[in-house]
């Protein structure tokens, strides 16, 4: 991934929302763990926790410091920003019911993918994701399938500039080939993670469109012991095709 902008950066930001990252995945930590993960003193670290209180970001507890219920008000916020979340939330819960798989929207953000919405069916496979992280454009059928539908222009300069790394021996690394299953995603209207991103994991997107402009993409994942490539082709891609054209339809007529 790329960051084509310039200018100042200041030290002391990265450090908070260095602070604010580790809080999130690991919960309530104290400061010498804090400092020794970060790898600055405990002096720095002590006093953004205490600059972060005072602007009640973080809250100090007995045994650390944890986030503040004031991101639950941001988080809201940004949700809210999309807005067609209600209908997308909606699709995504009837498509897990309805399949009994792992269902996931995702959006394009610094060219990866980052996941809006979730919802398990009854046999759904638990995975890392959660709202709000991100995953590789290359190796997700979400992320193959944003940008697949992506102008040719920017598709063309994120596909020559992104890391295609291995997540496992299925992943596609070679940027020429990358360009062609593309290809054949755009023609087809779908896109397929097999065991790309995770081992004996399969999912299948389908991208929720705005006349020529992509907004996102859903999608249906489950093992590889489950989806079939009869299921894969033929009930998860209709089924998939069909979720993303009832959100494109009702963030139409909104």
């Amino acid at each position: 991934m790329t960051n084509e902008s310039t200018g100042r950066r200041i030290r002391g930001v990265r450090i908070a929302f260095s602070v604010v990252e580790l809080l999130q995945r690991e919960g309530t930590t104290g400061v010498t763990a804090i400092a020794e993960d970060l790898g600055h003193s405990k002096s720095t670290i002590h006093s953004h926790l205490q600059t972060l209180e005072d602007e009640r970001i973080v809250v100090a507890e007995d045994d650390g410091y944890r986030l503040s219920l004031t991101f639950l008000a941001i988080a809201r916020n940004v949700r809210d920003q999309i807005g067609n979340y209600d209908d997308i939330e909606s699709e995504v819960t009837d498509l897990a019911a309805e399949t009994g798989e792992l269902v996931q929207f995702g959006i394009e953000e610094y060219e990866q993918v980052t996941y809006l919405c979730k919802a398990s069916g009854e046999k759904a496979v638990e995975t890392a994701s959660r709202i709000g992280t991100r995953q590789p454009l290359h190796s997700t059928a979400l992320g193959k399938t944003i940008l697949a539908h992506r102008p040719e222009e920017r598709r063309e300069r994120i596909v020559g500039t992104i890391d295609l790394e291995e997540r496992t021996e299925h992943t596609i690394t070679d940027r020429d080939d990358f360009r062609e299953g593309l290809e054949t995603i755009a023609d087809r209207g779908y896109g397929i993670d097999d065991e790309e991103n995770i081992e004996g994991l399969r999912c299948i997107a389908a991208p929720v469109l705005n006349g020529s402009t992509v907004l996102g993409a859903i999608s249906v994942s489950g093992p590889a012991s489950r989806i079939s490539d009869e299921r894969l082709h033929d009930d998860l891609a209709e089924r998939v095709q069909r979720a993303a054209n009832v959100i494109e339809l009702n963030t139409k007529f909104r």
